[in-house]
């Protein structure tokens, strides 16, 4: 979590949507352990007035007026816990997965510290131990991201939908929902999906869609088109192109009277917006309406 959130969060500042996907994060409870032990550690209230008291007592029994000052002992003890508590805190937030990510309509392109390179297409996540990256390069992916792995040790991006281990190629990962798409550009790519592996060679690729496994056909340039400004796809149902549309533009899209799962064969602009809507809807025939950040596919009359 980013020291910027971390702190609206302490300060009660995160919004419903922030404050949602930071309780679903492995480190949540962790953070809250901690915020709790912060909030019911207080010093101890110091009496003045007793101690004024315990001072005459002791003048009046010819004692040395000496006061013990008992309660800045518990406050050198609260003092511990909390050093103790952000030191271990501190420990903590630096061995927490180093974690990147993009929002809608936004990429970004990451240097590893082994200096292989990812690029993460719109609404996409990536993060890894930065710690214990000579020992394990392990990635965990959710969303899209094309790699340029450097030669070295097994290298593993890990999905929600499955797994992708190489030594040192070039590749292309897509997660997302049940939509799950490797494409090999260079090298050997082996692709672990329900517990299935299959090896891929340089110009071939896997894909499953609701949980099957389809026949893919191999790239046809040696990166992902998203790099170059463009979003394309083969034989894909027309409801994952609008998702696509949706993350590449930062708009809602709804639709009217229209099958999503009939298939779409092409590709869109991810940089002029009138363009990509005219590519997605002449081949289906059907018509769209621009409204802000909202967009209605439909077919028939205006709505």
């Amino acid at each position: 979590m980013k020291e910027t959130k971390l702190a609206k969060w302490l300060n009660d500042e995160l919004s419903e949507a922030e404050l949602a996907e930071f309780k679903n994060s492995p480190e949540y409870a962790t953070y809250q352990r901690i915020r709790e032990a912060m909030a019911t550690a207080r010093t101890p209230d110091y009496n003045v007035e007793e101690a004024l008291e315990e001072v005459r007592a002791r003048k009046a029994g010819g004692v040395p007026g000496v006061v013990r000052l008992n309660p800045w002992r518990k406050v050198l003890r609260v003092a511990a816990v909390l050093a103790l508590i952000f030191s271990i805190s501190f420990l903590y937030l630096n061995t927490l997965d180093e974690t990147v990510r993009t929002e809608y309509a936004q990429r970004r392109e990451v240097l590893l510290p082994d200096a292989s390179e990812v690029w993460l297409n719109a609404g996409s996540e990536i993060s890894y131990d930065k710690g214990n990256w000579d020992s394990e390069r392990r990635i965990s992916l959710k969303g899209e991201a094309y790699f340029e792995v450097a030669k070295g040790r097994t290298f593993t991006v890990a999905t929600p939908g499955g797994e992708v281990t190489v030594l040192g190629t070039h590749f292309n990962v897509e997660n997302r929902d049940d939509y799950f798409e490797v494409v090999c550009y260079e090298g050997l790519v082996r692709v672990t999906y329900k517990g299935e592996m299959r090896e891929l060679p340089a110009g071939t690729s896997f894909l499953a869609i609701g949980g099957r496994i389809l026949d893919a056909q191999g790239p046809e340039s040696d990166v992902p088109s998203w790099i170059h400004n463009e979003s394309s796809f083969q034989s894909t149902p027309l409801a994952y192109v609008l998702h696509e549309f949706e993350r590449q533009y930062d708009v809602k899209v709804t639709t009217r009277d229209i099958d999503l799962d009939q298939l779409y064969t092409g590709s869109f602009s991810n940089t002029n917006m009138n363009l990509a809507l005219q590519s997605i809807s002449t081949p289906f025939q059907i018509s769209f309406k621009l409204e802000g950040n909202k967009v209605l596919f439909y077919a028939g009359e205006t709505p």
